[in-house]
């Protein structure tokens, strides 16, 4: 988690490329993450009881399991999207590899996988409720940029569904 949230501060902004990103939706993104780091961090201090064997409980060696698996997709979707353009450059393309085979919103698919993961190993219920609004907010970013790709491309792969491999 540490890296995760190390990883989107400080590596992933310097190596976006694009349009300059406005300073309110910075503050507004900085205030709900303090919010929600905190409700996160009070409730596992201070609520949470875990027996001592819950690290080999299903529930725990799962979530992280899914956790690391949507976290090796988001930073390898940000990996991919980060090489679409080239320095100065801000204009759309199409991309590839990865679940971007499947999917035109890998990374959010990424960052919806950890988020469910997380609320899995912790079984807490802020942790269902963030993984919950993560899906609710991004999962409509992942399809309008779905259909933004197929109206604004004409050669944009038609099997490739908007959130989840094969299905959306």
């Amino acid at each position: 988690l540490c890296f995760l949230i190390y990883h989107r501060t400080f590596i992933y902004p310097f190596f976006t490329r694009g349009r300059p990103f406005p300073l309110q939706l910075l503050f507004f993104g900085t205030l709900f993450c303090i919010y929600n780091g905190f409700l996160q961090g009070y409730y596992l201090i201070y609520c949470a009881e875990y027996p001592s064997d819950w690290c080999t409980d299903i529930r725990f060696t799962s979530g992280l399991l899914l956790f690391l698996l949507g976290m090796g997709i988001n930073i390898h979707s940000d990996l991919l999207l980060r090489q679409l353009r080239k320095p100065g450059e801000v204009t759309y393309k199409i991309p590839q590899g990865g679940l971007f085979t499947y999917v035109s919103g890998a990374n959010y698919f990424g960052e919806i996988v950890e988020w469910f993961g997380f609320a899995i190993a912790t079984w807490s219920l802020p942790a269902f409720a963030f993984a919950f609004f993560t899906l609710c907010c991004i999962g409509p970013r992942a399809y309008h940029h779905h259909r933004y790709y197929l109206k604004t491309f004409t050669d944009y792969p038609k099997s490739r569904k908007a959130l989840i491999p094969f299905i959306f």
